[in-house]
């Protein structure tokens, strides 16, 4: 039972951080790197808006138009954390039924247990797909960083914040997921349910 709490609590902000990382605008920023003065304006640029931070302190955020105009890794990774966060939810939902610790659904532990392992794979499903949208972003972001040799390095994009909050996420996800998985194998249930039946008594009767 703890390790299946634990396992669904890591999960759990695990999927709360994914979240938090398909939400947040920085995705990539602007580089501060080289010996060029450092600009008054920071760029940030996520999956649904980019954002413009002033010295001042102002932050003006913008939509982007055009869901065909954007280019296809941001597509991707769009659609991927649409996938991971729906995983997510649906694995929180079957991980609570499964649980030992709960008392929702069936009272068989075979059956409970199929559940949670059932809710631990939607876990590890949802972290895999966070893991692919985030190291997709980034290695568009490598790739163009060092492609663009003309462009001064200041000026040009790095990694932001949320994609080390995205592989965060995706690595509490999949341990989650895997402790759900391991927590109480068929098998094992099996055998605690054999020796919890009575046994039929052995001694003779004499008359």
């Amino acid at each position: 039972g703890a390790r299946e709490l634990a396992g669904y609590l890591a999960a759990l902000a695990g999927w709360v951080a994914g979240l938090a990382a398909a939400v947040l605008p920085q995705w990539r920023q602007s580089s501060y790197a080289g010996d060029a003065i450092i600009t008054a304006v920071g760029l940030h640029e996520g999956l649904w808006m980019s954002c413009a931070a002033q010295s001042t302190g102002q932050v003006q955020c913008r939509l982007h138009d055009s869901l065909l105009s954007l280019e296809v890794h941001i597509q991707t990774s769009r659609a991927l954390m649409v996938i991971s966060l729906l995983l997510g939810f649906f694995g929180i939902i079957v991980s609570v039924v499964g649980m030992k610790c709960t008392k929702v659904g069936e009272q068989d532990p075979v059956t409970k247990s199929r559940i949670a392992v059932s809710g631990g794979v939607l876990f590890i499903l949802s972290g895999l797909c966070t893991l692919s949208a985030v190291s997709l972003y980034a290695t568009q972001v490598t790739y163009e960083f060092f492609r663009e040799s003309t462009i001064p390095i200041n000026a040009r994009y790095e990694f932001g914040s949320a994609l080390f909050v995205g592989w965060g996420a995706a690595s509490l996800s999949m341990l989650g997921g895997s402790l759900l998985c391991c927590s109480c194998p068929a098998k094992e249930c099996r055998g605690q349910q054999y020796h919890q039946q009575p046994q039929p008594s052995t001694a003779r009767e004499y008359v």
